[in-house]
């Protein structure tokens, strides 16, 4: 599900100390010495909070959480926005979306399902290297559309740690190194690329839609079906370009490998039949993502499946929200028949829902309400009005690379957080569709594979101890190019059909009134 931003470090880097006073010493002199837009102080003072916020972020002097946090303070105090209007940004319909999605998703944690689903689906591959390796993309791209991508990471080494110690007994850790580099990074790059098939499989797709719709109050609504329909199809031709460059680069040993299916058997039978509670869990599951597909009008081209919705009096007052937290607050009331447990799920259980990244989330949507409502969005763009004839296919590339890049230093949600804003600036400036630009920029932020700090799923798997820095620098500076082709032609072609776009027509929703 969700990219959790990197941990807080126990202990400061140099960097990270000399940022912490950076900061507010560029916040200073920014207000002391630039007037953006004579008569409109608040334009240069959303500015300069957003400059602190960045640096912050990019080199997390601060804790992630804790950085998002000044907008509620500062955009108060500078005359930005009021308090009052400043703390609803931190709470809105995308927060529920994504806390009611991850409860399910602890729910299947708490009784084990979605180890269960990830055995059920290696099983399914067979045990030929190429299908094992398949096997593990699959299962841990599956599970890290609807659970966090970190944990989902965590459970899968394991598995794979199991295969890989038993050829290494037969074989030799020499003969099995190369394929056993290639399937920890297959489950790494397959987590990070699964969660951009679903709304909730990232931060960086949820930051999107409320940033779009505080941006363009007026545009239609990003539903969770219409992400769907769209990323889907992505991520599953890229995760398919990974096996087989995975497959090539890192080859089994060509003689007696044999992988025996009993290791995956047993750690089935080990879990022993499914019980009641997972199958509550795996049925709320499932109604939860069919309520979320087929909930708002459902198009494919010029085929339109009306939506559940319309079954109400209001459909408008239904949200992919309201859905998310109506199936998680169900599994509060089941009972469980089980002596460990009450119900189904409980707050303890809860607890853990990753509050940081929802603090995170809450501090970029004020950020981009400060964007909108002091001006500043309309400033940027005017700055960008020089762009205007670059060809919107090469504006897509341009972005998408520049982002991809970037996150391997940086958190893809507090990038999302901060460039998203500027790239509805940017469209409304040069008169593109600002989906044109916003879409890729959103999905770039998951496509960085170079580096063990770009993404959790990189740094665990590199944890593991079974491949050197460079085997993740030269494959993923590959997979990153890959990622921005694949994602240009799919935002640019395929885009146009499903969200109804053009690149010679600017929507009249996007021109600010």
């Amino acid at each position: 599900m969700s990219s959790q931003p990197k941990l807080y470090r126990a202990r400061e880097t140099s960097i990270q100390r000399w940022a912490t006073l950076l900061g507010p010493v560029v916040f200073i002199l920014f207000i002391l010495f630039f007037d953006l837009k004579p008569g409109h102080s608040e334009v240069t003072y959303t500015a300069a909070v957003a400059l602190l916020m960045a640096i912050w972020w990019i080199t997390e002097a601060l804790p992630l959480a804790a950085t998002a946090l000044l907008p509620m303070v500062l955009f108060p105090l500078f005359g930005v926005m009021s308090g009052k209007a400043v703390a609803p940004q931190y709470f809105n319909y995308i927060i529920f979306l994504f806390m009611g999605g991850f409860l399910v998703a602890l729910a299947m944690e708490r009784w084990n399902l979605h180890r269960r689903i990830a055995l059920r689906i290696l099983l399914s591959f067979g045990v030929h290297p190429t299908r094992i390796l398949l096997g593990f993309m699959a299962a841990t791209a599956f599970l890290s559309m609807w659970i966090s991508n970190t944990a989902t990471t965590m459970m899968m080494v394991p598995i794979a740690m199991a295969i890989i110690w038993k050829l290494e007994e037969s074989l030799g850790e020499e003969v099995v190194h190369r394929y056993a580099v290639g399937v920890f990074l297959g489950i790494a790059y397959a987590a990070s690329v699964g969660g951009v098939a679903t709304l909730v499989g990232t931060p960086p797709n949820a930051a999107f839609v409320q940033i779009f719709a505080i941006q363009f109050p007026q545009a239609p609504e990003i539903s969770f079906s219409a992400w769907f329909v769209f990323a889907l199809p992505l991520a599953l031709v890229f995760l398919i370009v990974i096996w087989m460059a995975l497959a090539w680069l890192f080859p089994a040993p060509k003689e007696g490998f044999k992988v025996d299916p009993e290791i995956f058997r047993s750690q089935l039978r080990e879990l022993g039949p499914m019980t009641y509670q997972e199958w509550v869990v795996l049925i709320d599951f499932v109604l939860l993502a069919a309520l979320w597909l087929f909930r708002a009008d459902f198009h494919f081209g010029d085929l339109v499946i009306p939506g559940w919705a319309r079954l109400f009096a209001k459909p408008g007052f239904i949200n992919d929200g309201v859905v998310s937290i109506a199936m998680a607050v169900l599994l509060f009331i089941i009972p469980a028949r089980s002596p460990k447990a009450a119900r189904i799920m409980d707050w303890k259980t809860a607890r853990k829902l990753p509050w940081q990244i929802i603090i995170l989330f809450g501090g970029g949507f004020a950020l981009a309400a400060g964007f909108k409502e002091s001006g500043l969005s309309e400033w940027v763009g005017l700055q960008m009005q020089g762009l205007a004839g670059v060809p919107p296919i090469l504006m897509i590339a341009l972005v998408a690379l520049l982002i991809t890049f970037l996150t391997e230093l940086t958190s893809n949600t507090a990038t999302a957080q901060i460039l998203l804003p500027l790239l509805a600036s940017l469209s409304v400036a040069i008169k593109v569709h600002p989906l044109f630009l916003m879409i890729p920029g959103t999905i770039a932020c998951s496509f960085a594979f170079m580096l063990p700090v770009a993404t959790p799923p990189n740094a665990i798997v590199f944890g593991a101890e079974r491949m050197e820095m460079k085997d993740m620098v030269k494959t993923g500076f590959i997979l990153n190019f890959i990622g921005v082709f694949l994602l240009t032609l799919t935002a640019y072609f395929y885009g146009q059909w499903i969200f109804g776009i053009r690149p010679d027509q600017f929507p009249g929703w996007a021109i600010s009134p």
